[in-house]
């Protein structure tokens, strides 16, 4: 399987962290893009739980989607 091309492997641009609510915050470049709760944030950690540093990041941009859309500052 390739890699995706918008996600540069060499630099970690998301970043997540888990509370203790079982909410997952995912942020890009330290600016919070999406919040995941209930079986979407147990999933999404079941997925980086182990994984590699660019298979988290790809992940991570999969999980928030096209965010930048339509908003782009």
């Amino acid at each position: 399987m390739g890699t995706d091309q918008r996600v540069d492997a060499h630099e970690d641009v998301f970043s997540y962290r888990s509370h203790k609510d079982g909410t997952v915050r995912i942020a890009y470049r330290g600016k919070v893009v999406t919040t995941l709760a209930g079986k979407d944030a147990v999933r999404f950690l079941a997925r980086v739980d182990g994984a590699g540093a660019e298979q988290a990041q790809l992940a991570m941009a999969k999980a928030t989607g096209n965010f930048k859309r339509g908003n782009e500052r």
